[in-house]
């Protein structure tokens, strides 16, 4: 009787975890990406603009390196990149 109830149990346990791993995964690439606001597309325009030193529109390693502390945090308050870390490699 104890074992079978451990056993239960062990199970149940197992199963949430790999639910909540489940949860954890980042989408695919080909889920459609979320709108940009009005707001943060003028700051991203702002910050490529700004930092977008060899002007292909776009921010590289080097570039994206070069944001500073201060555009980084409004960034973060508009909701662009947030806590995501660097970019990986493809």
């Amino acid at each position: 009787m104890k074992k079978s109830l451990i056993l239960s149990l062990l199970s149940a346990v197992a199963l949430t975890g790999s639910l909540y791993a489940e949860d954890a995964k980042p989408a695919p690439k080909d889920a459609p990406k979320r709108e940009l606001t009005a707001e943060q597309k003028k700051l991203r325009e702002e910050i490529v603009k700004k930092y977008d030193t060899n002007k292909d529109g776009k921010l590289d390693k080097d570039e994206r390196a070069a944001i500073s502390e201060e555009d980084k945090t409004r960034m973060q308050k508009a909701g662009l990149r947030g806590n995501r870390g660097p970019k990986k490699a493809e």
